[in-house]
């Protein structure tokens, strides 16, 4: 498993709700930082920060085609979140059980 300290940048990068509304945009193609700032109505700059965020993260990767820069998300840190979730809802769940069992 991933040590705790990525999986804690990518839920901190992801308690914004923008940086979550760009992860979606680039979950399936790749899109270049005009084009994804071109969704939102904040600054290119705005965007541009957040996408920082979300690279340094490890959730998105970067690549650069001249002077376009162009992002998609990460499909192993997007695996690695719902492994994380995942086991956080299994305990949940066993925990759940556990008191209705007890009852």
């Amino acid at each position: 498993m991933t040590s705790p300290a990525p999986l804690d940048d990518m839920f901190r990068a992801l308690a914004e709700p923008r940086r979550r509304d760009i992860l979606r945009l680039v979950a399936d193609t790749e899109r270049a930082a005009g084009e994804i700032a071109a969704e939102f109505e904040v600054s290119r700059t705005a965007v541009s920060q957040h996408l920082t965020v979300l690279r340094e993260s490890g959730l998105i990767s970067e690549r650069r085609e001249g002077t376009r820069r162009l992002y998609r998300a990460r499909r192993e840190a997007l695996r690695e979140l719902q492994k994380a979730l995942d086991g956080i809802w299994s305990g949940a769940l066993d925990r759940a059980k556990a008191l209705v069992e007890e009852s």
